[in-house]
């Protein structure tokens, strides 16, 4: 099981963003950093960054996963796990409440807009699809080690844009 911890952000909204997660592993003696990412891009929003960070962790634990699944030893389950600590409640709300409402509404909000972001919920679901994934909020620069790496990872990825 892992614990994944996201973020995403803007330097202006539209501006240039970028986004980040570290995955821990929880062993008997300590937790084990297992992976880290960041990313940027020149034009985007505080959302698409927060989404893709979600995402690409994602992308990493089933990478992971099958991995180790096509090895001499079966691993089970536990490798597809993990619970996303975000402190973003769009992405938090977005896949555990809201996502229901858009695929029934042909993705369309409760006011009859498209669903700002479609093409990176559709890749979020199919991923979190194929996986066990709790998803927790987290209130950001609250002191959280490792959403603070996170935070610090998307300034620097922003920074060397």
């Amino acid at each position: 099981m892992y614990d994944i911890y996201t973020d995403g952000g803007c330097s202006g909204n539209p501006g240039p963003g970028g986004w980040a997660y570290v995955m821990v592993q929880q062993t008997s003696q300590d937790d084990v950093v297992a992976a880290e990412e960041w990313g940027a891009e020149r034009n985007t929003t505080n959302n698409r960054m927060e989404l893709l960070a979600v995402i690409s962790a994602l992308k990493t634990l089933k990478n992971k996963s099958e991995a180790k699944s096509t090895g001499e030893k079966e691993t089970g389950t536990q490798d597809r796990q993990a619970v996303v600590h975000t402190d973003s409640q769009y992405v938090q709300k977005g896949i555990t409440e809201w996502i229901h409402t858009w695929k029934k509404n042909s993705w369309r909000t409760s006011d009859k807009k498209p669903v700002k972001n479609q093409d990176l919920w559709l890749e979020l679901d199919a991923l979190a699809g194929g996986l066990s994934v709790q998803w927790e909020w987290i209130r950001g620069h609250a002191g959280n080690t490792y959403n603070e790496h996170c935070d610090k990872m998307v300034q620097r990825a922003i920074a060397e844009l």
